[in-house]
């Protein structure tokens, strides 16, 4: 790792106090943290956000690893020392080319930087002990505690095991875990109105870019980039990044030309870029979204690709706009969810979300799918659509929705699971207004 190692792994020590300590998203942390290093080799880039994603995916089963060999248990540890015996775990684990005892060096190393000359002795000895033992870790019982077994196996928190247990095999559980704990590709949907499949596949490659056929006819899959601003092609806005679950809304959708389209929660804007390139620049969508942080992110991608027929407003999509009363060709309502269905990109997300949270977005959908499916008018359709595999957020809110508004028939819905490497969870389900 050359000459900046600790510089390396002191941005790494912040991104998880950051995401650990003081409740940042770990992909808004890593990301910002990268942008303001621009100027370090990709390969040290590369480095920093394999460590912090990795110690964040596995930290429970890191977490249970260090309980078995420290005197003091990781609860009760500083935040500081538990983030780098955390980051170590992981290195000395998954990350073959670091050798064990650079590994445990750089730990004491950092935790005397950081004010604690005195636990240097602990973080060692805890380090060296994990370092031999590695290779035989006791672990539950598979058969007679299977839950505890997956929950530290992939570390996700028993009561998410518990809730899809209700819905889902256990075999099938533990290919969810493994799906979220597999890297993917970057799906990449390509801008039809800028550029081919074929024209885009040549330029990234000629760039270096390693790049992947999919079946749909308008995407590819990327790997072994640096970062997305640097691509030309991305900056000129010949293709969009939106996973292959998330693009199947507009295929579902297919709106026509002259349509008006509005997508009621629509940062970063993937679902509406994608509905006005379907309709070849004509007709409009109206992209929406709460916050000015949110809508600058949609303006953002609009700009990018320099669409013509779409536009952003700032509401909140639980207040009626009378002005779109009976108006939409389509409404697109990707609502806010539990996320459970993209642990894999965004890991932390297991440890914020709770129970509580989950029944108050239900009741959250709700309320948006009542207000929203007014703008649709006779004869046009509503998709609602979300990033979890929680039945209650999705079949369960379908019957709610059909009971409560007989207005709309249901043409089909799907609830697509995490694919090891192919594609996050996601549900779909289609409206049509009679």
């Amino acid at each position: 790792m050359g000459s900046n190692t600790i510089n390396s792994r002191e941005l790494i020590l912040d991104i998880l106090l950051a995401v650990t300590r003081d409740h940042r998203y770990s992909h808004i942390a890593i990301r910002s943290t990268l942008d303001k290093y621009r100027y370090l080799p990709k390969q040290e880039r590369s480095f920093i956000k394999r460590i912090c994603e990795g110690t964040l995916e596995h930290m429970i089963w890191i977490d249970y690893v260090l309980n078995q060999f420290s005197s003091v248990k990781v609860h009760k540890m500083k935040p500081v020392i538990q983030c780098i015996l955390r980051s170590s775990v992981y290195e000395l684990k998954y990350m073959d080319a670091v050798p064990a005892s650079a590994t445990c060096n750089e730990a004491v190393k950092l935790a005397q930087k950081r004010g604690f000359r005195n636990l240097k002795g602990f973080v060692n000895g805890v380090l060296r002990t994990v370092s031999r033992n590695l290779s035989n870790i006791s672990m539950p019982d598979k058969d007679k505690e299977p839950l505890e077994y997956l929950s530290i196996a992939g570390s996700m928190p028993v009561w998410i095991l518990e809730l899809w247990q209700n819905s889902y095999s256990l075999e099938q559980i533990e290919g969810f875990l493994e799906a979220f704990l597999t890297k993917m590709p970057a799906a990449i949907r390509i801008n039809p109105l800028k550029t081919t499949k074929e024209e885009l596949k040549k330029e990234l490659e000629e760039a270096q870019i390693q790049v992947l056929e999919s079946e749909l006819e308008d995407v590819l899959l990327i790997e072994n980039y640096d970062f997305l601003e640097k691509i030309p092609a991305f900056r000129e806005g010949k293709f969009h990044v939106q996973d292959i679950s998330s693009m199947q809304v507009g295929l579902w959708a297919q709106p026509k030309e002259h349509s008006f389209v509005v997508d009621v929660c629509a940062a970063p804007g993937g679902k509406s870029i994608h509905a006005a390139e379907m309709m070849h620049g004509t007709g409009r969508v109206e992209a929406r979204d709460l916050t000015p942080y949110k809508v600058s992110l949609i303006q953002e991608n609009i700009e990018r690709c320099q669409l013509p027929n779409i536009r952003t407003v700032q509401a909140d999509a639980r207040i009626p706009d009378e002005k779109l009363m009976g108006q939409a060709d389509l409404v697109i309502a990707d609502l806010p969810c539990s996320g459970l269905g993209v642990l894999g990109k965004k890991a932390d997300i297991k440890y914020k979300v709770t129970e509580e949270a989950c029944k108050k977005l239900v009741a959250l959908q709700r309320e948006i799918l009542d207000t929203v499916c007014q703008y649709v008018k006779a004869g046009g359709i509503l998709i609602y659509s979300t990033c979890t595999i929680n039945p209650a957020e999705n079949q369960e809110n379908t019957v709610w929705f059909l009971q409560e508004h007989p207005e709309f028939s249901l043409e089909k819905q799907q609830q697509i699971l995490p694919g090891k490497g192919i594609c996050d969870g996601f549900f779909l389900a289609k409206f049509v207004r009679n």
